[in-house]
């Protein structure tokens, strides 16, 4: 009885207004009243992006998104420099080499984020673009991309800026054109609170000017961009997902505002953490500078299960909490707070934790729920 906690990192909770507003009965997708919604969602996207320029919509997930931004501005054969920081930028590279890219990667420890440094290091002249993944989904790690930029304007290098905002679009502070990107990838489901659906890419004027050679008909931004200009698509677009992201907007950028909602999402992770730190475990991320506001992940003592513990609470709680992927299977449970999350689901979500915690056995030196209820109350 009583409602699921869905506390993984994406897909998160959805409104019952955007739901209210999915349900509503589909409209021709090239007629007038399409055609005017259509126009004003693309428009309001850019102030979600932070960019005067073009975003693309797809009827797709974000790893179609993924590579959207690479076969629109690569051509076969091309490096591009790339940083290992977690599951998903390594499930990045893996696509950009089958696309016929050749991928130089930055080894990582999946506890930091892209570093600026190596970057410097690794930079040589025939690098064609950078891929960063900004929040990785798996670690919970934050990477500085104002600092990637910078790094490659020291240099001087004409290298394409991808990055992916796939967990911390609508959730953590991103700024499309001041950071110097040149194509930014995001989703649907998490920070933008919809269902999976859509995939973004949002395109510098450089972007746009480098057609690369690579292979694409679905993906090519040409054709959707010109028919965007007369508010359609040139395939059939997600229609319904449409109405429900005009609503998502709505709560997000008129009555909450951007700088509320990442204040909102930096207080809940901070909150999270006091309560990771009180329980006497580890945050995955060892970086202040880069901790993650949309996610928490957190590893487990020697000689437990986070896998186990997952299904614990899963089963006595109705609590869904992230799995570790990849190196870290079996060792990090991930506590998704993003998207339309308030205290009171955070207290419920870290008293599940908690009395799975003691459920299975699992050592804690205070209770965390506690601690994080002191943080809030003092945050305001």
């Amino acid at each position: 009885m009583g409602r699921h906690f869905l506390q993984i990192p994406g897909p998160t909770n959805v409104p019952d207004r955007v739901l209210g507003a999915i349900a509503r009965p589909t409209i021709d997708h090239r007629g007038p009243e399409f055609a005017r919604m259509a126009s004003e969602l693309l428009e309001r996207l850019k102030d979600v992006f932070k960019t005067r320029h073009h975003v693309i919509v797809y009827p797709s997930s974000g790893t179609g998104a993924w590579e959207a931004a690479l076969v629109n501005t690569l051509s076969p054969g091309d490096k591009v420099l790339a940083f290992e920081t977690g599951h998903f930028s390594s499930l990045w590279c893996e696509m950009a080499a089958r696309l016929g890219l050749v991928v130089d990667l930055v080894p990582g420890d999946w506890r930091h984020g892209a570093d600026p440094d190596a970057l410097a290091e690794r930079l040589t002249s025939d690098v064609a673009a950078v891929m960063v993944v900004h929040n990785e989904t798996s670690t919970g790690v934050r990477s500085r991309v104002p600092e990637i930029r910078a790094a490659l304007d020291r240099a001087g290098h004409p290298a394409l800026l991808l990055v992916d905002t796939i967990s911390s679009l609508g959730s953590m502070d991103y700024r499309h054109d001041e950071w110097g990107v040149d194509v930014t990838v995001g989703c649907s489901q998490k920070g933008l609170m919809l269902p999976p659906g859509m995939g973004f890419n949002a395109i510098s004027q450089k972007a746009l000017a480098h057609r690369g050679r690579l292979p694409r008909s679905y993906w090519d931004w040409e054709p959707i961009i010109a028919a965007n200009r007369n508010g359609f698509f040139p395939y059939t677009p997600p229609t319904n997902l449409l109405y429900g992201l005009g609503e998502a907007l709505t709560m997000l950028l008129d009555e909450e505002g951007l700088p509320a909602v990442f204040a909102r999402h930096d207080r809940h992770a901070e909150a999270t953490r006091r309560a990771v730190r009180a329980w006497g475990l580890e945050v995955l991320c060892a970086d202040e500078r880069e901790h993650s506001s949309s996610l928490t992940a957190v590893l487990m003592p020697g000689g437990h299960d986070a896998d186990a513990l997952r299904r614990l609470v899963l089963d006595r709680y109705d609590l869904s909490l992230g799995t570790g992927l990849g190196r870290l299977a079996g060792r990090v449970f991930r506590i998704g707070h993003l998207g339309w999350f308030n205290d009171l689901m955070l207290a419920g979500t870290l008293s599940g934790v908690e009395m799975g915690l003691a459920a299975a056995g699992v050592p804690t030196k205070d209770s965390g729920v506690r601690a994080a209820l002191a943080y809030l109350e003092g945050a305001g």
